[in-house]
């Protein structure tokens, strides 16, 4: 998602990844699940299948692990700002975690040409043999915001197509 911040030194921009759902919402589908899965654990404990109790509780173990990873994930923040000589850009989940500043006139942005139609490019910041990948959690769409965002910035974007590599 790509999101205008309001700032006196510059236009900035927040770069995250989309979420479909809080993590509220997530401990609630977890806990439907949780409810759904005992309510069958118990049918088949009363029946004599025992062994199943032990499995449910795994499967939601995976289940808890999975909404945590994937909603962890989710926490990345980029901070992109345009000052009138640098670009600034910062990266971090709960807070900035590393910055560039990088002189405006001397940056190259490289856009990766994807090899199928429904990925979206890769872009990347180059100055000085120092290449920083900008936002690789954007979709489709909002690449295409974020792409226009740079060139209404005075940014030319050149393409390039990465070597071909074994589908692994």
């Amino acid at each position: 998602m790509v999101e205008k911040l309001s700032e006196c030194e510059g236009d900035s921009f927040l770069l995250t990844p989309n979420r479909s759902m809080s993590w509220k919402g997530n401990i609630r589908i977890w806990l439907a699940a949780l409810c759904l899965s005992l309510a069958i654990s118990i049918g088949m404990l009363l029946i004599g299948a025992w062994p199943v109790l032990p499995f449910a509780g795994l499967e939601l173990t995976a289940l808890a692990a999975a909404f945590y990873y994937t909603s962890r994930k989710c926490q990345k923040r980029e901070v992109l700002t345009f000052a009138p000589d640098l670009i600034r850009l910062e990266k971090g989940m709960i807070r900035k975690e590393s910055e560039w500043e990088l002189p405006r006139q001397y940056t190259r942005v490289w856009q990766d040409v994807p090899r199928h139609p429904w990925t979206p490019p890769k872009l990347h910041l180059q100055f000085r043999g120092e290449e920083i990948s900008l936002a690789p959690f954007l979709n489709m769409d909002d690449t295409e915001e974020l792409v226009a965002i740079l060139e209404k910035h005075g940014l030319r974007i050149e393409k390039r197509r990465r070597p071909e590599k074994l589908w692994f």
